[in-house]
């Protein structure tokens, strides 16, 4: 993990190396592949001093880069004096340690990056259990790596790494945390599914979207949630339910949710389960875009596989493409409309067609009570 305490040791943020392999699957409409990697560093507090990109018909089996790359990214590390790596992919366990070993620099993967910035935003109790859940799941295969991690970068001379009685120990005792945790998480599930089967009566809408898309500005403009907003990558990982009232009359219950982002890990997926409860329960999801990135339609999509992956690909959902204030060109607003024809056009910030938008919400809200009633009509007779 991205090690805080030496930051303060240092005073000030580590020198950072982004690395980032094209691979022929990759998305090739992205105007700056290393963008969105940038973005999380900088919100895990690491300072990129430089950059380095690739393209390979396949990874590496030993290091992802191959050898060459390995000595070019060898001497950035000592010419720029970096204090980390972070590779924006996500590495097996033998390459990050075949890769530290040739670089002497500590090593970081994209997972581990976005699993440091949601350990250290977390808030609540329920918050604190999911990310530790999925940093052990993470950690499990990467025990003796860290073990001698901790000998090369903290220890100095006389320490030495654990031997097999150690790692197993520490092996069983992960595994066993993990169970505990998951047991105290599925609890926190069933409550929340009471909790929503309580509120049967009143519709839910839950917002979904990529991470800085801006559910929470939205959250606000539509109730009085009072919710704290950032202009940083997940700022928020705790779900918050208000009412929303209509101004034409009517109310439902609105839930702001985690973001999500391209390569979610999956263990940050099964471990917010329990948070992602008011999404799977909802009546009706608000899919939040912001319309001002160029990485829109990528952001959609990369949204909409975590939706899957979730068992909500066909959950009634209603596209929202927000920030149109802030499009530079609107030419590529209309490309988006073009593309995604039932959505609605707003500005949360400016509180621009939040009355477009009640309106579509209610009428999808009214569709799915229907759909409901024939369903219920159909199973009695």
């Amino acid at each position: 993990m991205i090690d805080l305490k030496r930051t303060e040791r240092l005073g000030r943020p580590e020198r950072t190396i982004l690395v980032g392999v094209i691979l022929p699957d990759h998305d090739t409409t992205q105007d700056d592949p290393l963008d969105e990697i940038r973005g999380l560093a900088k919100t895990a507090g690491l300072h990129v001093i430089t950059t380095m990109l690739q393209k390979r018909q396949q990874v590496d089996i030993a290091t992802y880069i191959g050898s060459g790359k390995v000595e070019e990214l060898k001497e950035l590390v000592q010419a720029h004096e970096a204090d980390v790596v972070v590779f924006d992919n996500d590495l097996g366990p033998a390459q990050t340690r075949n890769l530290e070993r040739a670089i002497e620099a500590k090593v970081v993967d994209r997972t581990e990056v976005i699993l440091d910035i949601f350990a250290t935003h977390a808030r609540t109790h329920e918050a604190h259990l999911q990310v530790e859940l999925a940093q052990l799941e993470y950690a499990m295969p990467r025990l003796k790596r860290m073990w001698t991690h901790l000998s090369r970068y903290k220890g100095g001379i006389g320490v030495r790494g654990p031997g097999e009685k150690q790692l197993e120990e520490d092996r069983r005792l992960v595994a066993q945390r993990i169970q505990e945790l998951k047991g105290k998480l599925a609890k926190i599930q069933a409550r929340k599914e009471r909790e929503v089967a309580g509120r049967a009566d009143i519709p839910t809408v839950s917002l979904v979207g990529y991470t800085n898309a801006g559910k929470s500005t939205l959250m606000n403009s539509l109730t009085d949630a009072g919710v704290l907003v950032e202009d940083r990558l997940f700022a928020t990982l705790d779900t918050r339910t208000r009412k929303w009232r209509f101004q034409g009359g009517g109310q439902a219950l609105l839930s702001d949710t985690v973001g999500f982002i391209r390569n979610l890990p999956h263990t940050l997926v099964a471990s917010f389960k329990a948070t992602l409860e008011e999404a799977r329960q909802a009546d009706l999801l608000l899919h939040v875009v912001d319309a001002s990135s160029p990485e829109a339609e990528s952001q959609v999509k990369a949204v909409t596989e975590v939706l899957a992956e979730l068992g909500l690909e066909n959950h009634p959902t209603l596209l929202v493409l927000n920030k149109a204030d802030r499009v530079p060109d609107r030419s590529f607003l209309d490309v988006l409309k073009a593309h995604h024809r039932d959505s609605v056009t707003i500005s949360a910030a400016r509180g621009e067609g939040l009355e477009h938008l009640e309106q579509a919400v209610r009428e999808a809200l009214l569709e799915r009570a229907l759909d409901a009633e024939v369903e219920t009509g159909v199973s009695n007779g």
